[in-house]
């Protein structure tokens, strides 16, 4: 297994140091988005600058995307495939879990495409669903 996570960070151009493989098969383990806070928890102890920066380089590579559901905590989820360095081409929409809290990808719903007016520049695209997730309806 850690071969494949190694292998997963090299693709991506990410010195595979310890701590980014223990980062990346938490990520791998989970079925929903995480803050930085659950990934300290999940990962106790350890340095939360460390985390931060093995999060904020997974993103720069385009392993991971961050995601503001509006809770007050920026999450983080894996990427498709074919996302790459500076440029993430999976935008999709999000949902929020009113109840549990938890923030899912949707990756089969994609955001539509958005003409902007002349001289309008999109720089980042968010689109959350808010709601009762399956786990929590009764």
């Amino acid at each position: 297994m850690t071969e494949n996570i190694e292998a997963m960070l090299i693709r991506k151009d990410i010195n595979p140091t310890a701590m980014r493989l223990l980062v990346l098969d938490f990520l791998l383990k989970q079925s929903s988005a995480i803050s930085l806070t659950d990934l300290e928890k999940g990962l106790d102890p350890s340095d939360r600058i460390t985390l931060y920066r093995a999060l904020k380089k997974f993103e720069e590579k385009g392993l991971v995307h961050s995601i503001d559901d509006g809770s007050g905590a920026t999450k983080f989820a894996l990427c498709e495939n074919d996302c790459e360095a500076g440029h993430h081409h999976d935008l999709h929409v999000h949902f929020f879990c009113n109840t549990c809290r938890e923030t899912s990808c949707l990756p089969k719903h994609h955001i539509p495409q958005i003409a902007l007016p002349d001289g309008f520049k999109s720089e980042e695209v968010n689109l959350i669903v808010k709601g009762v997730c399956n786990k929590c309806v009764q």
